[in-house]
Order: structure tokens, then C-alpha cells, then sequence
């Protein structure tokens, strides 16, 4: 796919806004587990209009920047680790049996959350997040998990809706 000053342009507004998005994670405790949600929208119109390989150049562009501004420490690793989830879902919506579908996604999903707090308590020696699911106890931990799986599976909704309302657009 050729691309042009529009489509570079576009790619640097929304990276420039993901950013932006990014930063403000760090001002709500919430906004943690929103934000990158919101920054992985912003990567369906750059997927449409400027292809996979500026998708891919638009992810780790913001995950970069992202790593480096943002003072959520959990927020940047979420996106680290799902942001490129939009670029992706095309492959895993043409798995033809929808039980290997379903599974596929769900296994992307837990084991990239798996690997993202393994790094972050282990590598990184964030222990007081082991603390708080220490805190938690087993049963608030796995209603935890079960909630982020349900508001993943709205997540892939939502991107596939936007991703067919873009491609209705035009773009």
C-alpha cells in the first residue's frame, strides 16, 4: 500500500494523541485499564487507512512514547502488551471454527495479561502489585480476571464494529 502525506499525517496526529491518552493514565486510578483501550481504538483508522506495516510503526511508536511519559507504570504495560491487538484481530476473525477462535483470543488475551504482570513484579521488582492481589485473596482475583476477560470480549466487539464502520467509510 503506497503511502502519502495524508496517511502519515494521520498516523502522527493519532500517535501524538494516543500519547497524550497514555499520559492521562496516570491521573485516575481507572483510567489505568481505559486508556490504553481507548489508544487501541485509535489504531483502527490507522490500520484502514495507512495498512499493517504503518499499523505495526503507529504500535510501537506509542508504546515507546508511551513507556517513557506515561506515569502509569500498569498502563503502558497493557498496552505494551494488547495494543497491537486491533492489527492482529483480522488474523484471528479468519480462523474458520469459532470454538478455535473464541480460544485462540482468549488464550492472546490471558497470556499476554500473564506475561505483562510477570514482567512487571518479577523484571521490574513492582512487588506491591503481588501484595495487592496477595491483599485480595483468591476469590476478588478471579472475579478480576473474569471481569478483564468480559471487558475484553467487549473490546474485540467494539473494534470489530469500528473496524467495519471505518471500512463502510472509505477508509
Amino acid at each position: 500500500m503506497k503511502t502519502g502525506a495524508k496517511e502519515i499525517a494521520l498516523c502522527g496526529v493519532l500517535a501524538a494523541l494516543g500519547v497524550s491518552v497514555m499520559a492521562l493514565g496516570g491521573l485516575f486510578p481507572m483510567a489505568a485499564y481505559c486508556c490504553p483501550v481507548l489508544v487501541m481504538l485509535m489504531l483502527v483508522p490507522v490500520l484502514g487507512a495507512c495498512g499493517r506495516r504503518m499499523a505495526w510503526a503507529w504500535y510501537f511508536a506509542v508504546a515507546v512514547l508511551s513507556c517513557l511519559l506515561c506515569p502509569n507504570v500498569e498502563a503502558s504495560a497493557l498496552f505494551v502488551c494488547l495494543g497491537y491487538y486491533p492489527i492482529v484481530q483480522r488474523d484471528l476473525n479468519r480462523i474458520r471454527l469459532g470454538l478455535l477462535r473464541v480460544l485462540a483470543k482468549t488464550v492472546l488475551f490471558n497470556g499476554a495479561i500473564a506475561i505483562m504482570y510477570l514482567v512487571l513484579v518479577f523484571v521490574l521488582g513492582l512487588g506491591e502489585i503481588a501484595e495487592e492481589m496477595g491483599q485480595a485473596g483468591l476469590i476478588l482475583t478471579l472475579a478480576t480476571v473474569a471481569i478483564g476477560n468480559v471487558t475484553f470480549w467487549l473490546t474485540d466487539l467494539l473494534l470489530s464494529r469500528l473496524g467495519r464502520l471505518l471500512h463502510r467509510k472509505g477508509m
